[in-house]
């Protein structure tokens, strides 16, 4: 199950989609592969045992929806990175997520022990300003990757904070020199304006012309 992009504000756009990591399932993987194995050897050494077939098959179903369980958790389980902030998405029937905006972001930190590294797994741990605070997030696909990634963001939605700020709103522009000419003549016909303070005003006015 993809995450939806109508989740997405205007002008946001995706950078990374994550699932965990393939090691996320792969304890119920392994049991369910030894359960089809003992369940083999258990048929040719007893062939003619219905109590053992029984016993095998039951195994084989409980660890295989152990396994099936284990599976659509990975399967609906998103950590993304958007332009504008980082998401995190799990559960089916009860839904959880937690929504970090990138310009809270204070530091991204990541864990790998040796085994993790040969997998290219990890877990990686946001610090962000709010109620929140440390947010731990498990079996992340390249940890050291993603957190790159993360900072890479935060620094482009920052530039943009900031070239938004600088364009600032449009300035509204003044009357037309013509325009401010008629005005002026209008304030010499009413007597406000003497003839010569006219003159000398309409002249400067043409000249920036």
């Amino acid at each position: 199950m993809a995450y939806s992009e109508e989740e997405l504000y205007p002008g946001e756009k995706i950078v990374l989609n994550l699932r965990p990591h393939w090691w996320f399932f792969a304890p119920q993987a392994a049991a369910l592969v030894a359960a089809v194995i003992l369940g083999v050897v258990a048929l040719v050494g007893f062939p003619n045992s219905s109590a053992v077939a029984l016993v095998t098959g039951v195994l084989i179903l409980i660890v295989l929806g152990w396994f099936l369980v284990r599976y659509v958790a990975w399967s609906t389980t998103h950590l993304v990175l958007t332009t504008d902030r980082l998401i995190s998405r799990s559960g089916v029937f009860t839904r959880q997520g937690i929504e970090i905006p990138l310009e809270r972001i204070n530091t991204v930190f990541y864990r790998e022990t040796l085994f993790e590294r040969l997998l290219g797994s990890g877990d990686l741990v946001v610090e962000s300003a709010g109620e929140n605070g440390n947010q731990s997030f498990a079996n992340i696909r390249k940890p050291l990757k993603v957190q790159n990634e993360i900072y890479q963001q935060m620094e482009s939605n920052e530039n943009r904070k900031f070239q938004q700020v600088g364009q600032g709103p449009p300035v509204a522009s003044g009357p037309s020199i013509p325009e401010q000419i008629g005005q002026l003549d209008q304030l010499r016909r009413q007597g406000i304006v003497s003839q010569a303070e006219f003159d000398a005003k309409k002249a400067d006015l043409l000249k920036r012309m």
